[in-house]
C-alpha cells in the first residue's frame, strides 16, 4: 500500500482520535514531522500541544504572543531566562501566515541591538508584557515556571493570577515579584498546590502571609530559599492555614525553631521536609518526630548544632521514613543513625555526606534493620570501613545504587561483599577511593549482571583487567573512568565489544588511550550520544574520524587539551554528527568555516590557548 493511501485511511478518523495519537508521540521531532503532512494535521498537532518550553532571550515577549496564537490548549509553560531560543522560521515561511511575525521579531531584535545597552538587555528578558501575553493566550494554564525571569514584576504576575484560574503549580525561582504579586496569587489562584519561591529576594512576611491566607487550603508544596525578609511569622501562618501541606523545603538563616515547630504542629500530613537552616536546633526536629508521623523524606543540610537527640526523635516517631539525607551534620554520631535504623525499618534511601562522627557501627545498624535499602551514598566518610559495607552486602539484598566518594577506609573487600550480596545492583559510582582496585570491580562484573551505570573516577588501582570483566558480565549504558591512569586501549576495546548499548562515555585524563580504542568504539557502540575525551594526549584526528563516522547519534563531545586533535578533527566532528548539540574545544582549533557552520554549538574552555 502506498504512503498516500495510508494517509487517506487515517484521514477518516475523527479529530479527537488523531489528537490523542499525536499526544502519545514522545519526541518533539516526531510531532513536528506529523505537522508537515497536511494542513489538517498541522492544525490538530497544534491543538494537541500541552507543554511549551521557552528560553527567555531574543525577544521572548514577541515569541510568547506568537506561540499563544498557535497553541491554544497549552496547560504547561516553562520559561527559563538562562536558555536561548530559536525562532520557528521554517514554519513561518512554509505557511506564509506567520512570516510577517517572524520578520518583525528579527527586525525588533536588530533595532534593540542598535539601541542603548540597557534597552538591549531588557529586550532579551521576559517582561510583564510577555507574561500578560501568557495569561491572555493560555487561559487553561495549570503549571507555570519562570526561572530567573528578573524583569517580571507583580504587574505580570497579577495578570496570570486573574486570568489563569486553573493554575496549580507556580515556580518563581529568582524572580522579583514582590509582596503585591504574591497577594494577587493568593486572591485569585484558589487551586494552587505547588509554590517555589527560591531566591525571590524581594519578598517579605506580608506577601507570603497574604498568599497563604488566600490559597493555603490547597497548597501541598512550598519551597523557600534566600528570602531574607521571610521569618518565623510566615511559617506560623503556613502552620495555621496549610493543613494539606505535604512538602516543605527551607533554606534560610532567618528561620528558627519557632517557625519549624509551627509547621510541624499544624501540617500533620507533611511527607517531605528539607532543611538548611543554621538556627534550627534539636527542639524543632523533636517536634517533627512527635507530630509528622507520615514523614517519608527528611534531608538535613549543614547543621552544626543538631545532635543525636534529633535523630532519636525521628526514629521514635517517623515510622514511615523512606529517605534520609545527612549533609555536614558534624555532631551526629552512630547512636543517632542506629536510632533511625531501629525505628525506620522501611528506609530505602540513605545519604551520609561529611558527617565525620558517623562510622562503621552506625552503618552496620542500617544493614541489620533496613533490609529494603535500595540506594546508599557515602561521601567523605573516613570512619566507615570495609566491615560496614560487608554488612550491607549481607543484609541489603535489594540495593540497586551505591555511591562512594573519598572513603579512604573502603577497599576491594567491601566491594566484593557488595557484589556477591547485592546482585540487583544497577548503578555503582566510586570516586577517589584509592583502596578500590581490580579485584573489587572484577567481582562486580562477575556478579552484578544488571549493572548499567558505572563510574570509577580517579581510582588509580583500577585497570584494563577490571573493564574486561565488566564488559563480559554487564551491558553498560553509562561509563565514566576519568583519571583511572592504568586503563588503556585494552579495557576500552573490551567495553566497545561487550557493551553495544553504551550511550555515555567519559575517558578523560587517560594518558595511554589511543586511536585503536576510538576505532573499536565506532564499530561497537552505535548508540553513543555523549563522549568526553579531554586530556587524552594519544588520540588524534584519525581515531576521532573513525569514531564520529560510525557514531552518528553523538550529541556532545568534549575534547580540550588533546594535542593530537586539530582543526581538521573538529571540522570532521561537526560535519559527521548532524545531532550534535555541544562541542567543547580550544578556540584556536575552530576554523572560520567551522564556526560559520556550527558556531552556536561550540563552547570554548580557554580562549587564548
Amino acid at each position: 500500500m502506498r504512503g498516500r493511501d495510508r494517509i487517506n485511511q487515517i484521514q477518516i478518523l475523527p479529530d479527537e482520535i488523531i489528537i490523542e495519537i499525536f499526544r502519545q508521540l514522545e519526541s518533539k521531532s516526531s510531532r513536528d514531522a506529523c505537522a508537515l503532512v497536511c494542513k489538517r494535521w498541522l492544525r490538530l498537532e497544534r491543538l494537541s500541544r500541552l507543554t511549551l518550553r521557552i528560553g527567555a532571550s531574543g525577544c521572548p515577549d514577541a515569541l510568547v504572543r506568537l506561540l499563544a496564537r498557535r497553541f491554544v490548549n497549552v496547560r504547561n509553560v516553562f520559561i527559563d531566562e538562562r536558555l536561548s531560543i530559536s525562532f520557528p522560521v521554517q514554519l513561518g515561511r512554509r505557511r506564509g501566515t506567520d512570516h510577517s511575525v517572524i520578520s518583525s521579531l528579527s527586525i525588533h531584535s536588530l533595532a534593540e541591538t542598535n539601541g542603548s545597552e540597557d534597552n538591549e538587555t531588557e529586550s532579551y528578558c521576559l517582561s510583564d508584557a510577555g507574561l500578560t501575553a501568557v495569561a491572555a493566550g493560555f487561559t487553561k494554564l495549570e503549571n507555570l515556571s519562570l526561572v530567573w525571569c528578573s524583569n517580571v514584576t507583580h504587574v505580570g504576575l497579577r495578570s496570570i493570577a486573574e486570568r489563569c484560574m486553573s493554575l496549580k503549580s507556580l515556580d518563581l525561582q529568582g524572580c522579583y515579584v514582590g509582596d503585591q504579586g504574591l497577594a494577587a496569587v493568593g486572591e485569585f489562584s484558589r487551586q494552587l498546590e505547588d509554590l517555589n519561591l527560591r531566591f525571590c529576594e524581594g519578598l517579605t512576611d506580608a506577601g507570603l502571609i497574604k498568599l497563604v491566607a488566600g490559597c493555603g487550603k490547597t497548597l501541598k508544596s512550598i519551597s523557600l530559599a534566600a528570602c531574607a525578609k521571610v521569618t518565623d511569622t510566615s511559617l506560623e501562618t503556613v502552620g495555621s492555614h496549610c493543613k494539606s501541606l505535604e512538602s516543605l523545603s527551607l533554606d534560610s538563616e532567618f528561620i528558627h525553631d519557632k517557625g519549624v515547630l509551627a509547621v510541624a504542629q499544624g501540617c500533620r500530613q507533611l511527607r517531605f521536609l528539607k532543611l538548611q537552616c543554621i538556627n534550627v536546633t534539636d527542639d524543632a526536629l523533636q517536634g517533627v518526630g512527635t507530630c509528622c508521623l507520615s514523614l517519608e523524606l527528611l534531608a538535613l543540610y549543614s547543621f552544626q548544632i543538631f545532635t543525636d537527640r534529633s535523630l532519636c526523635a525521628i526514629g521514635k516517631g517517623c515510622k514511615q521514613l523512606k529517605s534520609l539525607t545527612l549533609n555536614d551534620c558534624t555532631f551526629l554520631s552512630d547512636k543517632g543513625l542506629e536510632a533511625v535504623a531501629v525505628g525506620c525499618s522501611r528506609l530505602t534511601h540513605l545519604e551520609v555526606n561529611g558527617c565525620h562522627n558517623i562510622g562503621t557501627y552506625g552503618l552496620e545498624s542500617i544493614a541489620r534493620s533496613c533490609t529494603h535499602l535500595s540506594e546508599l551514598a557515602l561521601l567523605y566518610c573516613q570512619r566507615i570501613g570495609n566491615f560496614a559495607l560487608s554488612e550491607i552486602g549481607r543484609g541489603c539484598k535489594f540495593l540497586q545504587a551505591l555511591h562512594l566518594v573519598d572513603c579512604a577506609s573502603i577497599g576491594d573487600e567491601a566491594i566484593c561483599s557488595i557484589a556477591r550480596g547485592c546482585c540487583n545492583l544497577k548503578r555503582l559510582h566510586i570516586r577517589r577511593c584509592y583502596e578500590v582496585g581490580n579485584k573489587g570491580i572484577i567481582a562486580v562484573g562477575e556478579n552484578c549482571k544488571f549493572l548499567t551505570d558505572l563510574s570509577l573516577r580517579f581510582c588509580d588501582r583500577v585497570g584494563d583487567e577490571a573493564l574486561v570483566a565488566i564488559a563480559e558480565g554487564c551491558s553498560l549504558h553509562h561509563l565514566n573512568v576519568s583519571g583511572c591512569h592504568q586503563i588503556g586501549d585494552a579495557g576500552i576495546i573490551a567495553i566497545a565489544r561487550g557493551c553495544p548499548e553504551l550511550s555515555y562515555l567519559d575517558v578523560s585524563v587517560l594518558q595511554d588511550l589511543g586511536d585503536m580504542a576510538m576505532v573499536e568504539l565506532g564499530e561497537g557502540c552505535p548508540l553513543l550520544r555523549d563522549i568526553v575525551l579531554s586530556h587524552c594526549r594519544r588520540i588524534t584526528d584519525v581515531g576521532l574520524s573513525h569514531l564520529v563516522n560510525k557514531c552518528t547519534l553523538l550529541e556532545t563531545c568534549h575534547m580540550v587539551y588533546c594535542p593530537g586533535i586539530t582543526a581538521a578533527g573538529v571540522a570532521t566532528v561537526i560535519t559527521s554528527c548532524s545531532n550534535m548539540k555541544k562541542v567543547l574545544v580550544e578556540k584556536w582549533k575552530v576554523s572560520p568555516r567551522t564556526k560559520r557552520r556550527a558556531g552556536s554549538i561550540i563552547s570554548y574552555l580557554c580562549v587564548d590557548l
